[in-house]
């Protein structure tokens, strides 16, 4: 049943995301490079189609479970002035799964909850060459069970920070949501994300980084901080330019229950300004 989820998931994600005709080409080394520095860049102005599937192991009571997720998530700059962006990016699980994680409940698929931020950013880099973007983020209660999200609404302030030298791009990706209507009998959702990241470019459109998705509870009082290392290339579907990345991870602070280690695969639609 888990490989029947797993690979139905994979192609439903490349049937949906490649168009029928498309050849894999490589793009001009220039116009590759370029693209990859905006994918480093969380608030470039570069509109993005990414379907992302991670594969997480090591969880549940036996540490035998696993846990898949498919998210679906769109990177849409507007430009509200000649001088100020809004970019709106959003996390929608379309398809999450648990495999021997909860007791009682050997397997749980369905939708998970949704985040949804936006930056407010400078169109021109500030002093030093600082990008950075301002702006709010909510959590909207779009679970399909309960064991998937937190039947929640939430929202708090989230903030973009980075610097761009040469081949590198280091910065800090940060959130905060405090949960208010929801179910009384769930616990309260306020949580602290945190982000620093390194991406470093080989040229040819190929990138590396290392990164984390560390997540504070304040209620329950628990980290999780994933080590995320991984690799980037831009390259063309016919005319159209696409990503695909690859990436491993492993917890070195999770919760009771929590998975050990795991993989990322994605792919990526690109529509430069």
């Amino acid at each position: 049943m888990r490989a029947t989820h797993v690979l139905s998931a994979i192609i439903a994600c490349c049937v949906l995301a490649t168009p029928a005709d498309a050849q894999y080409e490589e793009l001009e080394e220039s116009t590759a490079d370029d693209l990859a520095r905006q994918l480093a860049n969380p608030i470039a102005s570069l509109t993005q189609v990414p379907f992302q599937f991670n594969f997480d192991f090591g969880a549940g009571p036996d540490g035998d479970g696993e846990i898949y997720t498919l998210n679906f998530q769109p990177v849409i700059p507007i430009n509200l002035t000649p001088d100020l962006n809004l970019i709106s990016r959003t996390i929608f699980p379309i398809l999450t799964g648990r495999e021997d994680v909860f007791p009682g409940r050997n397997s749980v698929w369905g939708l998970g909850d949704t985040v949804a931020s936006f930056f407010f950013s400078p169109v021109q880099p500030g002093p030093g060459g600082m990008i950075w973007g301002l702006g709010p983020v909510f959590l909207l209660p779009t679970a399909t069970d309960q064991f998937l999200g937190s039947e929640k609404w939430g929202a708090g302030p989230a903030g973009v920070a980075l610097m761009q030298r040469g081949s590198w791009t280091f910065g800090l990706h940060a959130n905060h949501i405090w949960s208010f209507p929801g179910r009384d009998n769930r616990a309260d959702v306020n949580a602290t994300f945190l982000q620093p990241f390194v991406w470093y470019q080989f040229g040819r459109g190929e990138t590396v980084f290392l990164h984390t998705e560390t997540t504070y509870d304040w209620t329950g009082e628990q980290w999780i901080v994933p080590i995320n290392v991984g690799y980037i290339k831009v390259f063309a579907l016919g005319t159209q330019p696409a990503s695909i990345q690859v990436m491993g991870r492993y917890f070195v602070e999770a919760p009771t229950g929590g998975p050990d280690w795991g993989l990322r695969i994605a792919f990526s639609l690109l529509f430069p300004s």
